[in-house]
């Protein structure tokens, strides 16, 4: 594994950041009440204010602005100048930029209470802190069951960033004008139905568990989109469960992250099974350690955790090396990878090694 990180900080620097990490969650909801109670809003608007002048606009205490303005301080959200408050780009960041709104709300809906679980999860190898939302061995299972706040939040954050991939890949994918996809792990159906309208004569099916079939088939009858995209029933983790043959590319995007390294072995022999030497296999994720920005890794690292205490106990978002000799182990080459998809993937394509 390559190097990252160093230990460079001088002791101020890092007595700093210690406290900011003992501090988070405190600090988290002030930044996340700052941005639901309109206060940074309205120093956007008005491009400086006193906190009087803010709480009486508001309908709030003098007492509860200033606190949370002075926690922005050192959140360095706002900034102080000739005792008037200014929005900083930091502070932008959390009231515009969509991506950032998008974790927080994950971070808060999903994960917030589940992270008290962590310790448990790492020791159990079960995801402890998923009793926090439901009574299911995995949040696969309780997709379709979610408080309806966390099921927005999660959905949310998981089209997101997939989202932003497709304009990319879908040249590629159908490049050599495929006429059959299998979209493993495909969710509500949204890439099935993007490869549908992208080509006219395609056909897709959708494999997946049944309280996610349920809704991808829904969101294509309410598409029109029946006759061309199909949905299966199936346990991914059952290796007696072969996956359906005859396709021209097998896809999967945002999924080998839901399952630990044994279990996407046994996923991947069964994608080789259902592979004629023509057929092409397309694994779209994020790897952490092929980010351009230290903002997508620290994102990643911390989505990590999520699929500990939360999704399944044993799965995460992985460096590249460990799923390409996966890749491997399985009887596949790498025919192409393609980094910087969209906002933070990469897209390998894998065929048969010829024996």
């Amino acid at each position: 594994m390559k190097d990252f990180g160093s230990d460079k900080k001088n002791v101020v620097q890092a007595n700093l950041d210690a406290q900011k990490i003992a501090f988070a969650p405190i600090m988290f909801q002030a930044a996340k009440s700052l941005r639901n109670l309109g206060i940074l809003e309205y120093l956007f608007n008005h491009n400086k204010a006193d906190a009087k002048t803010i709480a009486t606009t508001l309908n709030l205490s003098i007492y509860g602005v200033k606190v949370l303005l002075e926690a922005g301080l050192s959140l360095e959200m706002v900034y102080l100048k000739n005792n008037e408050f200014l929005l900083t780009k930091t502070g932008y960041f959390i009231l515009r930029d969509k991506m950032t709104n998008i974790n927080m709300n994950f971070t808060q809906d999903v994960n917030y209470l589940a992270m008290n679980h962590l310790e448990e999860s790492i020791v159990n190898g079960k995801p402890e802190g998923l009793k926090e939302l439901g009574n299911w061995d995995t949040v696969y299972m309780g997709l379709s069951e979610l408080p309806e706040k966390a099921q927005k939040s999660w959905f949310d954050f998981d089209h997101f960033y997939s989202d932003y991939t497709f304009p990319d890949v879908m040249p590629i994918l159908f490049g050599n004008n495929p006429k059959s996809f299998l979209d493993v792990g495909g969710n509500t159906g949204k890439f099935s139905m993007e490869c549908a309208k992208y080509d006219p004569t395609v056909k897709i099916t959708i494999l997946d568990l049944p309280g996610q079939t349920k809704m991808a088939r829904k969101n294509i009858a309410d598409a029109g989109l029946e006759n061309r995209i199909s949905a299966i029933d199936i346990n991914l983790l059952n290796n007696n469960d072969p996956f359906p043959k005859g396709f021209d590319i097998i896809w999967m995007s945002q999924f080998i992250d839901c399952f630990s390294l044994e279990e996407i072995n046994g996923i991947f022999k069964r994608v080789y099974d259902a592979m004629t030497p023509d057929s092409s296999f397309y694994i779209l994720e994020t790897f952490w350690d092929l980010q351009k920005f230290p903002a997508s890794t620290y994102s990643l690292h911390a989505t990590s955790l999520y699929f500990t205490a939360v999704a399944n106990g044993n799965s995460q978002m992985f460096h590249s090396k460990d799923i390409l000799k996966v890749i491997e182990k399985a009887g596949f080459v790498v025919d192409e990878i393609h980094e910087m998809i969209g906002m933070s993937h990469t897209l390998i394509k894998c065929k048969k090694k010829v024996l």
